[in-house]
């Protein structure tokens, strides 16, 4: 496979995978209401050990890279989401409601806020370390301390990166969207809102064009993590704004869509192992 085919493919499965775990996470709350809590310990000692066997991977990349994102993602919905759903439930907190009696933000997305400062605290490390991620490096360069910031002379541990910048990236823009979409910050019609939403298509937009020049797949997987990450502020707006219809939140309701997502998913996923088999 070349260039623009591998870029185009990293994104692809990042972009499915997403909607997957919104899907998941509805899944269990409305299977298992009454353990819901237990399946989502569950699932996020299933992030671990694929976090584990991507550590074990850290000759392969490519696969690393999967079982790293594919552990992120896993940890993200059923140990960290479902910590804010708790606490929400613990505290009685009460969704924030439309003029039309709709839930516009979920009681566990209104305590999630409260992790700003704790978010702050875990990214500082990151600027002042050594890292390929272009918006630190880009701040190592404009202050100075990249020359004196030297790239560890050891194999780097791809799972573990992968995965510490996924749950990080997720977080750090669900607490952005957050913040924009609360009454007394901005508003969810606010220009600040849509400089969110747009300048985050434009910004995946510019980031795309470097993705489909890449030709290692293992670096292009992780180029795309951040790429669809950004991306999909937009179609949060866009679902917030109810232009569009986000399947993945009913995926009871439209069960056959879901499915054929997973199964996109799936098919991706079994191309790829082709073309690494090929290789």
């Amino acid at each position: 496979m070349k260039k623009p085919w591998i870029g185009l493919l990293a994104a692809l499965i990042v972009l499915f995978v997403i909607p997957i775990g919104h899907a998941v996470m509805v899944l269990v709350e409305h299977i298992w209401p009454a353990e819901r809590f237990l399946a989502a310990g569950l699932l996020g000692v299933a992030g671990i050990l694929l976090l584990t066997a991507g550590v074990y991977s850290n000759d392969n990349p490519v696969r690393a890279s999967l079982l790293g994102f594919g552990g992120a993602m896993a940890v993200w919905t059923g140990w960290i989401e479902f910590s804010f759903v708790w606490v929400a439930h613990k505290l009685q907190v009460a969704p924030l409601m439309t003029d039309t009696g709709e839930v516009a933000t979920k009681p566990e997305y209104l305590v999630m806020l409260s992790s700003l400062g704790l978010l702050g605290g875990m990214v500082l490390p990151f600027m002042f370390a050594p890292t390929r991620c272009q918006v630190f490096v880009w701040w190592q360069k404009f202050t100075g301390i990249r020359r004196v910031v030297s790239s560890q002379p050891s194999p780097r541990p791809v799972a573990t990166i992968v995965f510490i910048e996924s749950v990080s990236l997720v977080w750090f823009f669900y607490v952005v969207l957050l913040l924009v979409y609360d009454e007394d910050i901005a508003g969810e019609y606010h220009p600040a809102t849509w400089i969110v939403a747009f300048g985050s298509l434009l910004w995946s937009l510019y980031l795309i064009r470097s993705l489909l020049r890449i030709s290692e797949f293992s670096y292009a997987l992780r180029y795309a993590i951040p790429t669809v990450i950004i991306f999909w502020n937009f179609i949060e707006v866009l679902g917030r704004w109810e232009i569009l219809n986000e399947l993945w939140v009913k995926p009871v309701e439209h069960w056959r869509e879901n499915t054929a997502i997973a199964l996109i998913l799936v098919l991706f996923l079994v191309s790829l192992r082709w073309i690494e088999r090929r290789k």
